[in-house]
């Protein structure tokens, strides 16, 4: 029996076949697939590599996989365990910490890196070093959250009703 279906005698075929991780998964997927065909279409040249890590990693970009994901769970949840269940309760309140963390903390601070990096790159050319730049971490817009939150809710609606 292969280690994906099972761990020390459990199976986990249960869990691969839950839907509030076929959904989540299935969102967060289609939401990083729908950035790189956006990217994609919006840039002149990229490489092969920059698309599949569009869809594997990077972050910012519209739409929110992260509020894809999360939203899809917690819409799942409530199709399993209904809006009464603690699980609905602490994934709703979850998802907003996510959803408001994505276009907040995370994009103040990925604007701020862009400004530092900007003022960096001028500062080593006037006194001719070297400037190594700061991670710029890319949040997302209001907008971008809720599309992503929108294609969460659909597709698990769709799990649930198909």
């Amino acid at each position: 029996m292969s280690l994906a279906m099972s761990i020390r005698g459990v199976s986990l075929k249960p869990f691969f076949e839950n839907p509030v991780f076929l959904s989540s998964v299935s969102s967060w997927f289609f939401a990083q697939l729908i950035k790189a065909v956006i990217v994609l279409l919006n840039a002149r040249k990229r490489t092969l590599r920059e698309i599949l890590e569009t869809i594997a990693w990077r972050t910012g970009g519209m739409p929110s996989s992260h509020a894809a994901l999360v939203s899809s769970m917690t819409t799942s949840v409530a199709f399993s365990e209904g809006i009464g269940s603690n699980l609905f309760v602490i994934s709703f309140w979850v998802a907003l910490i996510v959803m408001r963390d994505a276009m907040g903390v995370r994009r103040s601070s990925g604007l701020q890196a862009r400004v530092l990096n900007m003022l960096g790159r001028n500062v080593a050319e006037r006194l001719h070093t070297e400037y190594h730049p700061v991670k710029e971490v890319h949040g997302h817009a209001p907008l971008e959250v809720v599309v992503g939150a929108l294609l969460g809710i659909f597709i698990a609606a769709a799990y649930a009703n198909l």
